[in-house]
């Protein structure tokens, strides 16, 4: 499973020992806002040079508006910013008809592109239709609402040999990312102080204090 940061807060993006490794960052307008950033070209442009700096290989950067021009424009700056950089771009788009122009900006631009917010089976279909590179539901979300959220997992995972990948979002535990990656999930967002939550464990600690206690017990036997 390929994994990828969710913030737009580039002083969370380096990650101490025990995490895994990331492919890249992932953002959308309320990320950039929380971070305390404009929600504009130049800090998406910022954002492409600071993944650059910190070795990512990958960002996924989402459009504020509908408006078919502007995403043209955005789409056209940053894919030249991001390859003059050796990143790999993908534009990010809600998954909802009010945004089939910028749809058809990326189709026609043959730009990587993923639809975020899927919530049920018609709209993946739709997605699949349409040739999204990745389609992104918030499982979070959707359990928080009381759906069962496997039923669509399981759907997005059946169709990722020839359709859109599955970039799972909205993890709230480590237990709902192991069953994703039990499930094939192609990749998961995580917010940084999850992983970095998530990389040690209170049974790891107490298996080692019990092994340390024991080896000195057994060397003072010993004597």
């Amino acid at each position: 499973m390929k994994l990828y940061l969710d913030s737009a807060q580039v002083s969370t993006w380096a990650l101490p020992p025990g995490c895994p490794p990331v492919c890249g960052v992932t953002t959308n307008p309320t990320l950039v806002h929380q971070a305390g950033l404009r929600v504009s070209l130049d800090s998406y442009e910022a954002l492409i040079r600071a993944a650059a700096d910190h070795g990512m290989a990958e960002v996924m950067l989402q459009l504020p508006s509908p408006d078919a021009a502007q995403a043209r424009a955005w789409q056209e700056r940053l894919h030249q910013l991001s390859t003059n950089a050796g990143i790999a771009l993908t534009i990010k788009l809600p998954c909802h008809p009010d945004w089939l122009p910028c749809i058809a900006e990326m189709q026609r631009a043959q730009q990587a592109f993923l639809l975020t917010g899927l919530s049920n089976a018609v709209q993946l279909l739709w997605a699949q239709s349409l040739g999204a590179t990745w389609v992104a539901p918030y499982v979070g979300r959707l359990a928080t609402d009381g759906r069962d959220v496997w039923p669509l997992m399981e759907a997005c995972v059946a169709g990722q040999d020839h359709g859109p990948g599955l970039l799972a979002a909205s993890i709230k535990s480590a237990d709902v990312l192991a069953r994703l990656m039990a499930c094939g999930a192609a990749a998961a967002t995580l917010p940084p102080a999850s992983l970095v939550a998530w990389s040690g464990d209170a049974l790891t600690l107490a298996a080692i204090a019990q092994f340390e206690r024991d080896t000195a017990a057994s060397l003072h036997q010993a004597r």
